[in-house]
């Protein structure tokens, strides 16, 4: 197959919302290296609290602002003159979203349609919208490919199949060069303490001796935020994706339990785990397993995942062990 590359040359000019978050931050980054101009979008808040950008070096490629993407207007000030979009803002906490389902539909559904038809008026030329593998719910069948039943098993999971349709309704209906980039389990430095790796690790690095945790039975398929980032380049750089749903991961499959032992390991730590009751999910909330068929996304950009689940997890553990870091954390508590 010829694959068609779009020329992301020096003087793209790409707007990132949730800049300010996990995967964003380390995205924003990324395109700042690669001499791209970007446009940061942190969430609005009274303290000009820039999420992890705060730890991003500044540039004069980087702007940062601030706002909410539930509001449209907002939106389509922000999307003048900008080449491309990843969308990456939502609501991601999954137990949150079984206490304030609504707010799920106002920023994961609202605000991607606030996002798209932004683009669409704007004649924004590529949009990558971000999904979640949650969308898939138990794996009915293993790996996972694009083809595979979506299952609400989470108010969080419905928003975001509900995003995803909306987003892809404006492919169809207004030729909006979009495509929706889902990535399983992403993992890595400064990923929110609710996902279970960095609940493990900070733990274990704050000296806990036991380790509170939910279920240790489900399996994911694991992938380091830097081939996470890389896959977005990837596709928002091939026009064959246009149009198309994409899964982002690394082929593996591992369960939490086998994970746990693995940062045991690491840390050289001898620490136990507690299954801590309010961890664990509503029965038929709960998926169980996720495995990743990255084969769509091999052939229509070439993209390989590079880092190993052993050499990520020793990254992670590395950037939690230092001490500024760390203390950005509240081991002790659960927050939802």
């Amino acid at each position: 197959m010829t694959l068609m590359r779009l020329k992301m040359g020096k003087h793209k000019t790409i707007l990132i919302t949730g800049a300010d978050g996990f995967i964003g931050s380390h995205l924003t980054e990324m395109l700042l290296r690669k001499g791209h101009k970007v446009r940061a979008l942190a969430f609005y808040n009274s303290f000009n609290n820039w999420g992890w950008l705060e730890d991003v070096v500044q540039s004069e490629n980087l702007e940062v602002i601030s706002g909410d993407i539930r509001d449209p207007f907002f939106c389509t000030e922000i999307t003048k003159n900008i080449d491309q979009i990843f969308h990456l803002a939502a609501l991601i906490g999954i137990p949150y979203s079984y206490v304030a389902p609504d707010s799920y539909i106002d920023t994961n559904i609202k605000g991607t349609l606030n996002i798209c038809n932004a683009a669409r008026i704007n004649d924004v030329e590529r949009i990558i919208h971000t999904s979640t593998s949650e969308v898939y719910g138990t794996a009915k069948y293993v790996p996972i490919d694009e083809n595979h039943p979506l299952q609400p098993q989470s108010p969080y999971s419905a928003s975001k199949i509900g995003a995803d349709s909306m987003a892809m309704s404006f492919y169809n209906s207004f030729d909006l060069p979009l495509t929706i980039a889902r990535p399983f389990n992403t993992y890595g430095p400064r990923q929110s303490a609710r996902a279970v790796i960095p609940t493990i690790i900070s733990q274990i690095a704050s000296g806990e001796k036991e380790i509170k945790v939910g279920d240790l039975t489900p399996t994911r398929d694991f992938n380091y935020v830097e081939d996470t980032c890389s896959a977005f380049i990837k596709i928002s750089e091939h026009t064959e994706t246009i149009g198309e749903t994409l899964n982002i991961g690394s082929n593996y499959e591992i369960s939490i339990s086998e994970t746990f032992e693995k940062i045991k390991n690491i840390m050289n730590s001898d620490v136990t785990f507690v299954i801590d009751p309010q961890r664990i999910r509503p029965e038929k909330s709960e998926v169980e397993r996720l495995w990743c068929d990255n084969t769509k996304l091999i052939e229509l950009t070439e993209f390989e995942p590079r880092v190993k689940i052993e050499e990520g997890l020793k990254r992670t553990v590395d950037w939690f062990l230092d001490d500024k870091n760390l203390k950005q954390y509240k081991p002790k508590i659960y927050n939802v």
